[in-house]
């Protein structure tokens, strides 16, 4: 149902990220809004059409901060002597946090944690109408924070000898793919495949009025299959031949996921929880596929504009719309787990963790294997030097988990309330959170 009594203002600067909602809703859809003053807000003319746009807000906020004025006894690190943090204000951290639930959002949980510095916050509460406020110890929907973790599973079933990357779909799934005999694990993993991303159509298809918002909300809680997925990509055209570009594809991680079951016998919740969850002591995590959720939990939540029905509360959202590609609910803390210990070495070998984060895409968004790298803010211009880490951007949520490489320097965040109007000129920009986070990693 759509919530009437709380009236929030436009969500999220970052207004249609990675979204599939239907192009039919048009501009009429959501209110207009201002522009914010000192221009418009990161990533102003993305579209819905755009997978990768929270991934390209991410590149360009560390770009951002990179580029401002650090302190260069900040970048180096403070010396072992020093009792404060160099570059570090916790009370303008704190404050933008508070500026991105002021200017829209439901809820917001963030953690940076460096040698110098170990900070947490969050602000908001933790659904539509109600007065429980967000903790920092809360979950949320990760959303393609799901991708590097089956990347993982993936990369173990390389190192155990199960596949290798040149492995073909086709080899495992005969027949899952018609057409396409030549699309690798590789290719899946790194977004290589051609494979259209598929979310989109999977929804349309099961709405009688591509034009109505209250379908379009109505169909994400219900049930969904991996076959449905597969279904829904090869409804559209393949995008191109396999390893000659580079397309973000939901349904290429699905497929990813099938063909860990078939090869390991086992269903992903499982092979997540021995392979990821208990190793990377991840205890607030799981991989669920119904909407019911465990714990304090910060519930995703959609604005569909002030001369529409407003917010709309996505509790009956079901995690089968993303599976394989998304379903995962964490916590921030647990992120920070997960990202230190892959890049350092304790889920996978060590090598194949150097080969999970070389990019492999021509793209200025330098992906991976199910990881994408950004530039370090902390590394001096002669030396650079980056992070890695995914993001995840759901219909009502967002998130994003960064790490240096040896894991001592990281951060991640979940935002709940999401603009899905066609007007991405929503008045909160994650930049004005995520630039600070990035620079107080420099604090050791």
């Amino acid at each position: 149902m759509p919530s009437t009594t709380r009236h929030r203002r436009a969500a999220v600067g970052l207004a249609a990220a990675a979204l599939a909602l239907p192009l039919a809703l048009g501009p009429d859809a959501g209110a207009p809004h201002a522009t914010p003053p000192g221009g418009a807000a990161v990533g102003s003319a993305w579209t819905a059409e755009d997978p990768t746009a929270l991934s390209r807000a991410v590149l360009a906020a560390a770009e951002q901060a990179a580029a401002g004025p650090v302190a260069p006894e900040a970048r180096r690190g403070p010396r072992p002597t020093e009792p404060a943090t160099p570059g570090v204000d916790r009370a303008a951290l704190d404050a933008a946090v508070r500026t991105l639930v002021d200017d829209g959002a439901v809820a917001v949980t963030a953690r940076v944690e460096t040698p110098a510095l170990r900070w947490a916050e969050a602000e908001g509460v933790r659904r539509l109408d109600h007065r429980a406020p967000a903790r920092t110890t809360d979950r949320f929907r990760v959303a393609s924070l799901t991708k590097p973790m089956i990347a993982t599973l993936a990369m173990q079933a390389v190192d155990r000898g199960d596949w290798s990357l040149d492995t073909r779909v086709e080899d495992v799934l005969p027949g899952l793919l018609p057409g396409q005999p030549d699309v690798t694990v590789e290719h899946l993993l790194s977004h290589r495949s051609g494979m259209p991303t598929g979310t989109d159509s999977l929804l349309l298809a099961r709405m009688t009025d591509p034009t109505s918002i209250d379908e379009f909300i109505a169909v994400l809680g219900q049930d969904y299959t991996d076959a449905d997925h597969v279904a829904a990509a090869l409804a559209t055209p393949w995008k191109f031949a396999p390893g000659s570009d580079f397309s973000y594809s939901n349904a290429g991680y699905v497929v990813l996921g099938m063909m860990l079951e078939e090869v390991t016998g086992r269903d992903l919740e499982h092979l997540l929880r021995d392979g990821v969850f208990r190793p990377a002591r991840m205890r607030h995590s799981d991989f669920p596929d119904e909407p019911q959720t465990r714990g304090p939990f910060l519930v995703g939540a959609a604005y569909t504009g002030a001369e529409g029905a407003g917010w709309y509360s996505l509790d009956h959202f079901d995690p089968d719309v993303f599976g394989a590609a998304g379903a995962a609910t964490s916590t921030t803390a647990d992120l920070l787990s997960f990202t230190d210990a892959l890049l350092l070495g304790r889920l996978v070998q060590p090598g194949t963790v150097a080969d999970m984060t070389t990019p492999r895409s021509t793209d200025d968004l330098e992906y991976g294997l199910g990881v994408y790298r950004v530039p370090d803010p902390c590394a001096p211009p002669e030396e650079p030097a980056y992070l890695y880490g995914h993001d995840g951007a759901s219909y009502g949520t967002l998130s994003v988990a960064l790490s240096s490489p040896d894991g001592s320097r990281s951060l991640a965040l979940g935002v709940t309330g999401r603009n899905l109007t066609t007007d991405p000129a929503a008045l909160y920009d994650l930049s004005g959170l995520l630039v600070p986070m990035l620079l107080a990693t420099c604090s050791g």
